[in-house]
C-alpha cells in the first residue's frame, strides 16, 4: 500500500514534504510534490493516531534543504534575465552527486525501486520554470526556447539561501538562444559576393609587412576584402543592431556567382543574430532602413522566423531561373539557334563538376534537367537565352558545354563555342512547395496591398 511505502520512507530519517511526495510523482495528477508528500505525512500520522510533525527542507536529509529555495532560484534567473526579451523560456539543473546519492539511497532504504516517481532535477526544473514563468508572463518551451536558465545547485549555500531568501548570481547560467529574420534579397549589380570575402593575400587584416614593417596590403587596398561590399555586410549589422545583439550569421537558399545579379523574386535568406536582447523589431521598418543605405543590395518580405527557417532555406529543394547574354564564335542563323532551343527544351543533362569550381567541389557528374528554355537570336554571334532549370544545374556550362564536360549544351548543339558574358538570377522557388512556411514564421504576416 501506499500508505505503507510512505511510513517506510519516513523512517529513514527526517524528510520535507516534497522529497516525501516525489516518490509518488504519478499518483494523482494535478498536485504537487509537496501536497502529496503533506497528504501522505497526514494520513500516515492519523493511522498511526501519532503526533503530526512536518520536516521543513532545511532539516530533510535527502534534499539538504534545495527544496525549500525554488522561490529564490527563480529571482535569480528573473534577475539574470533582466534587459533580455523573450517569449519562451527553459530551466534545467545540475544536482550535487551527493544529493543524487542521497536520493537512490532514500528510496532503497525503504525497500523501494531506485527510479520511482520522479527526481530531484525534474521537481527543480518544473517549480522553478513555473515560478519564472509567472513572474516573467512568458511560456516553457522544451523544444527550442528563447532563452535557457542552466541553475548549478552547488553554486549556492542552500541553508544560507533559506535564511535570507537569494541565490547566488554565479549559481544561473543563461544562455540566450538566437533570433532569425528571413526575407529575400535582390542583388542589382554585378560583382558583389553573397558573404563576406575575406582577401586572400592577407588573410582580411588589411595589411602586410613590408620593409619598413606593416603596411596596407596591395592586393585589396587595405580593405581585407576580395570586394567592397557583399549582401551580408549590407544586410547583417542592420538586423544585429535591431535586435542589440552581438554578432550575425548570413544563411543564403544557395548563391549565384559573383559576377551575376539576382532580380526580380529575390533569393531566400535567414540572418541569425546570437545573443539577441530584442526579438522584436519592426520587419518592414528594418526593411526600409536596409533599402535606403544598401549599395546595390535591395530586400524585401523580412519577417521574423523560428530556427526552423535556417534549414528550410539551406535544404529545401529549389528550381532557378536564368536570363543570360550569349557570344557565338561562328554567325548562327534563326532557324538553326530555334532549332537548338527547341532540342535542348525539356532535356536532361549529364554535368561533371565544372573545371572552375573542381578544386573546391568533389568530382562528380549530376543529371540536371532543363524544365523550360526560351531563346532570342538578337545577331548572327548573340543570343539571349532564358532558362527554368533543376537546382544545381550550371548554366555557364550549360551554354559553353565546358569543353564537353556538360552534354547536351547549346554549343555542342549548334556546332560552335558559346560564352555567358552576362548571367541573371530572376527566380529561386522551391521544387514542390514555396520556401516560405508560417509555422515557420514567430510574426504577422504582412499585408502586401
Amino acid at each position: 500500500m501506499i500508505t505503507e511505502d510512505a511510513r517506510a520512507l519516513l523512517e529513514t530519517g527526517f524528510v520535507c514534504d516534497s522529497c516525501l511526495g516525489r516518490p509518488f510523482a504519478d499518483r494523482s495528477f494535478g498536485l504537487t510534490n509537496v501536497e502529496r508528500g503533506r497528504a501522505l505525512r497526514t494520513t500516515v500520522a492519523l493511522e498511526d493516531d501519532e503526533d503530526f510533525e512536518p520536516t521543513e527542507p532545511a532539516d530533510c536529509w535527502v534534499c539538504e534543504g534545495y527544496c525549500g529555495t525554488f522561490d529564490a532560484i527563480a529571482d535569480a534567473i528573473v534577475d539574470a534575465l533582466e534587459g533580455t526579451a523573450f517569449g519562451t523560456y527553459q530551466v534545467g539543473t545540475q544536482v550535487p552527486p551527493l544529493v543524487e546519492e542521497n536520493e537512490r539511497l532514500f528510496r532503497e532504504d525503504a525497500g523501494l525501486e531506485p527510479d520511482i516517481g520522479e527526481s530531484l532535477k525534474r521537481e527543480v526544473n518544473r517549480e522553478v520554470g513555473r515560478r519564472v514563468g509567472s513572474k516573467t508572463g512568458t511560456e516553457v518551451d522544451f523544444d527550442r526556447p528563447d532563452v535557457l536558465a542552466v541553475v548549478d545547485l552547488e553554486g549556492f549555500d542552500p541553508l544560507e539561501a533559506l535564511a535570507d531568501g537569494t541565490v547566488t548570481g554565479h549559481a544561473v547560467d543563461v544562455q540566450v538562444n538566437p533570433a532569425f529574420v528571413y526575407g529575400r534579397y535582390r542583388k542589382l549589380e554585378r560583382d558583389i559576393p553573397q558573404t563576406e570575402w575575406p582577401c586572400r593575400e592577407c588573410g582580411g587584416s588589411g595589411v602586410q609587412l613590408g620593409d619598413d614593417g606593416e603596411e596596407p596590403c596591395d592586393y585589396c587596398g587595405g580593405s581585407g576584402y576580395m570586394y567592397e561590399t557583399s549582401v551580408e555586410q549590407a544586410v547583417r549589422p542592420h538586423v544585429v543592431e535591431a535586435m542589440d545583439g552581438d554578432e550575425g550569421t548570413f544563411h543564403g537558399a544557395g548563391r549565384e556567382d559573383v559576377d551575376a545579379r539576382m532580380l526580380e523574386g529575390g533569393r531566400p535568406f535567414v540572418l541569425e543574430v546570437k545573443r539577441p536582447q530584442t526579438r522584436d523589431p519592426d520587419p518592414a521598418e528594418l526593411e526600409r532602413e536596409i533599402n535606403e543605405v544598401a549599395d546595390g543590395v535591395e530586400v524585401e518580405g523580412l519577417r521574423l522566423a523560428s530556427y526552423e527557417m535556417v534549414e528550410r532555406v539551406k535544404e529545401h529543394d529549389a528550381s532557378k531561373q536564368y536570363r543570360a547574354d550569349v557570344e557565338l564564335d561562328d554567325p548562327i542563323d534563326e532557324d538553326a539557334f530555334e532549332a537548338a532551343i527547341e532540342e535542348l527544351d525539356g532535356a536532361t543533362l549529364a554535368q561533371e563538376t565544372p573545371e572552375r569550381v573542381d578544386h573546391r567541389r568533389a568530382s562528380l557528374t549530376r543529371e540536371r534537367t532543363v524544365y523550360d528554355l526560351e531563346g532570342e537570336l538578337r545577331s548572327p554571334t548573340e543570343a539571349e537565352v532564358r532558362l527554368h532549370g533543376e537546382g544545381g544545374l550550371y548554366v555557364k556550362e550549360f551554354v559553353s558545354s565546358d569543353d564537353g564536360r556538360t552534354k547536351p549544351s547549346l554549343a555542342g548543339v549548334l556546332g560552335t563555342e558559346a560564352e555567358v558574358t552576362a548571367l541573371d538570377v530572376t527566380g529561386v522557388e522551391g521544387e514542390d512547395e514555396p520556401f516560405e512556411r508560417e509555422e515557420y514564421f514567430v510574426d504577422e504576416p504582412r499585408d502586401k496591398s
